[in-house]
C-alpha cells in the first residue's frame, strides 16, 4: 500500500481518538467541582466519574466488529456525531441524574479507540504495526487536553462553555473526517458474528492478551479519570493545579506507547510486558504515601511502563 496513504490514514485515525478521548475525559477534571455544587456524596461523586467507562468498554466488542463489517470512516464518523449532542447535555445539566445519563452517553467515545485500531492496523504490514498503533495510542492525550483546557475554560468563562466548546470541535472535526478519511483498499468478506466470536474458544490466548490490556489501559484510565480528585483530597490542590498534574501523568503515558510499540517489533511484545509489570508494580508503592513527592514519583512511573505497556500489547495482537 502507498506509504503516503497509510501515513494519512493514520493520521486521521489518531486524530479521530485524540478528539473522541477528550470528550470521554471531560468530566473528571470537574467532579470535585460538581460534588461541591450539587452536595454529592462520595459514592455518587465516585460513581459519576466512573459511568463514561461502562458504556466505553462494553461497547468496544460491536463497534470494533461494525468496524470490520462496515469500514472505519463511517463507523468513527457516526461515533462522533453521536457524542455530540450528550455532550451539549451535560453543559445543561443542572440535576446529577441527568450529569448520569449525559455521561453515561459520552461514554461511547471510548469505543473511538476500538474502531481506530481496526481501521489503522489495515494499512500496515504486520511488522510495522507495533510502531504504527504505538504512534496511534498517542490519541489517548485527548484526554490530557480535557485535563488542561476544561478547568482553564471553567476558570475564565464557566466549566459550560467548555463543554460546548468541546461538543462544537467534535462536530467540526466529524466533518472533516467523514470528507478526509479513506478505508484501506483491502477486500474482506464480512463474517458473521458467531465467526467472529470463535476466537475467544479457539484461541484462549486471547483472554491473556485482554488481561495485559486490562492491566495497562485499564490502570491508565483508573489513574487518569481518578487523580484529579484524589489530587485536591490528599493534597488541598487547585482543581487548575490538579488538572495540569494529570495531564503530565497522561502525557508521559502517551508518549511512552510509540516507544513501546518500537522496542516490541525490535525484541518482542512479551518481553517489553515482562519489564513493564516489574517496573509499573514497583512504581506503584509510591500511590500508598500521602505525600506529595513519593505520590507524584509513583504516578509518573507507572504512567510511564503502563505506556509502554500499552504498546507492546497493541504488538501483541496482530501478531497472534
Amino acid at each position: 500500500m502507498n506509504n503516503r496513504d497509510a501515513t494519512k490514514a493514520l493520521f486521521f485515525s489518531t486524530l479521530s481518538f485524540t478528539v473522541a478521548f477528550a470528550v470521554w475525559g471531560m468530566i473528571a477534571p470537574m467532579a470535585k467541582t460538581f460534588q461541591t455544587e450539587l452536595g454529592l456524596s462520595e459514592t455518587q461523586t465516585w460513581t459519576l466519574i466512573a459511568i463514561p467507562v461502562i458504556l466505553g468498554s462494553i461497547m468496544r466488542l460491536p463497534m470494533g466488529m461494525l468496524t470490520d463489517r462496515y469500514g472505519g470512516r463511517l463507523v468513527m464518523g457516526a461515533l462522533l456525531v453521536f457524542v455530540v449532542p450528550p455532550a451539549l447535555l451535560l453543559s445543561f445539566a443542572t440535576s446529577y441524574g441527568v450529569m448520569l445519563l449525559a455521561g453515561f452517553l459520552v461514554g461511547m467515545a471510548g469505543t473511538s479507540f476500538s474502531i481506530g485500531i481496526a481501521f489503522s492496523s489495515k494499512w500496515f504490514s504486520p511488522e510495522k504495526q507495533g510502531t504504527a498503533l504505538g504512534i496511534y495510542g498517542m490519541g489517548n492525550i485527548g484526554q490530557s487536553v480535557a485535563l488542561f483546557c476544561i478547568p482553564l475554560i471553567a476558570a475564565h468563562w464557566g466549566w459550560r462553555t467548555g463543554y460546548r466548546v468541546f461538543a462544537l470541535v467534535t462536530l467540526a472535526w466529524a466533518i472533516i473526517y467523514l470528507l478526509g478519511a479513506r478505508n484501506a483498499p483491502v477486500k474482506t468478506m464480512p463474517k458473521p458474528l458467531g465467526e467472529m466470536l470463535k476466537v475467544l474458544i479457539h484461541q484462549p490466548f486471547c483472554w491473556l492478551l485482554g488481561l495485559f490490556y486490562f492491566v495497562t489501559f485499564g490502570g491508565f484510565v483508573a489513574l487518569s479519570i481518578g487523580l484529579p480528585k484524589l489530587l485536591q483530597d490528599l493534597f488541598q490542590l487547585t482543581r487548575e493545579d490538579a488538572g495540569m498534574r494529570v495531564a503530565g501523568f497522561v502525557l508521559l503515558a502517551t508518549l511512552a506507547r510509540p516507544m513501546g510499540g518500537w522496542l516490541s517489533d525490535r525484541i518482542g511484545g512479551a518481553k517489553v510486558l515482562v519489564g513493564v509489570f516489574l517496573g509499573a508494580g514497583t512504581l506503584a508503592l509510591g500511590l500508598a504515601f500521602q505525600h506529595i513527592v513519593p505520590f507524584t514519583v509513583g504516578a509518573l512511573g507507572v504512567a510511564f511502563f503502563i505506556g509502554a505497556g500499552n504498546g507492546a500489547v497493541f504488538k501483541l495482537v496482530p501478531q497472534y
